[in-house]
């Protein structure tokens, strides 16, 4: 007989309430935004400060909506990384309160805390990103789950439509999120068909209701679809790895990971004879999405960690349930085996406690080494009090974190190395047409190895006409205009 809940070792308030401190504390050590942080707060802080939409004032492969959020934050509190992240973490522990609810709901107050617990610490991990709260697979997957709920709790076929409105949030955080809306479809058609088409109807709903929203914004749909979804499949593109590289990083990712902790629990989980159809489901179409995707990056993982810690948390509970299992000692050894084994909040901590040495010299001596986010910052504040508000400036290679703290407005889209062929063209146009005040040009070997020959001969060649080299500065050669 399974525990009542008033006699059960834990209680999912305080558990989330642990679980989201624990997101904080991983998250907040750091002093600075991080790469894909800092894109989205230059693209957010030109739209809401200085008007210019997304993808006219800045591209990433990203929704307007996770540039709002930024946005929103630069014009509460300027250049910051805490309010998206503490934003990120309650939304996450949202998530962490469905996924209990869910298998309290098909299962039991032990599976639910189970769950929990695996789902809290699971996105913790640095195979999941754990320290990347802000990123908008937090906010899709929280949408995905709670819509999972309705869908599951539904008595009326309202409560379908709303399901698949919140679905369609989901969606427009994340395409991605289409793999698990497919999967409520499939759980709502085996109710009736009715429920399937009024929770397709409220995705749809939403999702028209964004695009008027984005409309009224002044953004270009065709550029959202473009830049956001099909340019991110073209030859260049962060999708455009060979086969060799999918399978190492496929192999990396699924059987080099804390990801297989899960298995014996998913594969105990497939023999049990329970009515739990919509599980396998949703983790089979959220793992068609990654693969879809092909370039197995740790933040994508988020999406098959709901289902999985349901399937492992419902499996522990029918083991303790059906073969007497002490529930104290399985406990004990859950919080052991998943809890996160982290060091960069560590190190974090140190440069919070003793902030490292001024790297400028280090940095500007042969060999050049790799900048890390910190020095990038501190060129971002050294250019920003250095050129006038009105002077444009331009970041060679990935420098969307000076390029963000800076405050300076990029001469053109692509602030952000992007190198597709329609990337480059526009590159070369904008620079060509528009040439900023100021050049920064890292000379790390980084640069050379992962940037285009035609982006840097092309670089080179309009520094060399237009440009003087004044100093070095982090690692980076800045050059102003003649």
């Amino acid at each position: 007989m399974l525990l009542k809940p008033k006699q059960f070792l834990l209680r999912p308030i305080p558990l989330i309430i642990f679980f989201t401190i624990l997101q904080l504390l991983v998250a907040l050590l750091s002093d600075h935004l991080n790469f894909d942080e800092a894109m989205w707060q230059y693209i957010g802080r030109n739209w809401f400060r200085n008007r210019i939409t997304p993808y006219a004032g800045g591209v990433d492969n990203k929704s307007p909506l996770i540039f709002a959020v930024f946005g929103f934050s630069d014009k509460l509190f300027g250049v910051n990384y805490w309010f998206p992240r503490i934003l990120g973490a309650v939304f996450q522990s949202v998530g962490i309160y469905y996924v209990y609810k869910i298998a309290r709901h098909i299962a039991s107050e032990q599976a639910a805390i189970f769950s929990t617990t695996i789902y809290g610490l699971s996105l913790l991990w640095k195979s999941t990103d754990g320290a990347s709260v802000s990123f908008t697979e937090t906010y899709s997957v929280t949408f995905i789950i709670i819509s999972f709920f309705y869908s599951l709790t539904s008595k009326k076929n309202k409560e379908f439509f709303i399901s698949g409105l919140i679905a369609g949030l989901g969606l427009g955080f994340r395409f991605s999120a289409f793999f698990g809306i497919v999967a409520i479809f499939i759980s709502s058609l085996r109710h009736d068909k009715s429920s399937a088409i009024l929770f397709s109807l409220g995705a749809l709903s939403c999702v028209l209701i964004t695009a008027a929203l984005f409309l009224l914004a002044g953004i270009n749909l065709h550029d959202f679809f473009r830049y956001a979804l099909t340019d991110n499949f073209v030859p260049g593109s962060v999708t455009d790895n060979n086969f060799s590289w999918r399978l190492s990083h496929f192999m990396n990712a699924f059987f080099y990971s804390e990801v297989i902790l899960f298995y014996p629990f998913v594969v105990a989980f497939l023999f049990l004879r329970k009515n739990f159809n919509f599980l396998i489901t949703w983790i089979i179409f959220e793992f068609i999405g990654i693969c879809v995707i092909g370039t197995f990056a740790t933040t994508h993982f988020k999406n098959l960690l709901p289902v999985a810690s349901l399937m492992s948390g419902i499996s522990i509970a029918y083991l303790i349930q059906n073969y007497s299992v002490p529930v104290k000692p399985v406990l004990i050894i859950i919080w052991i085996v998943f809890f996160p084994k982290l060091l960069n909040p560590f190190i974090d901590f140190k440069h919070l406690i003793k902030p490292p040495a001024d790297t400028n010299v280090k940095l500007c001596t042969q060999p050049f080494e790799q900048p890390d986010d910190h020095s990038k910052k501190e060129l971002g504040l050294w250019i920003k009090s250095n050129t006038d508000p009105q002077e444009q400036v331009f970041v060679a290679g990935y420098g969307s974190i000076v390029q963000a703290y800076a405050e300076r407005q990029s001469p053109t889209i692509y602030f952000n190395i992007t190198q597709t062929e329609i990337a480059k063209k526009r590159l070369f146009a904008d620079l060509t047409s528009n040439k900023p005040a100021m050049m920064v040009i890292p000379k790390s070997w980084g640069y050379n190895n992962n940037t285009n020959d035609e982006i840097r001969i092309f670089i080179d060649s309009l520094v060399q006409k237009n440009y003087s080299f004044k100093r070095c500065m982090y690692g980076y050669g800045v050059y102003r205009i003649k």
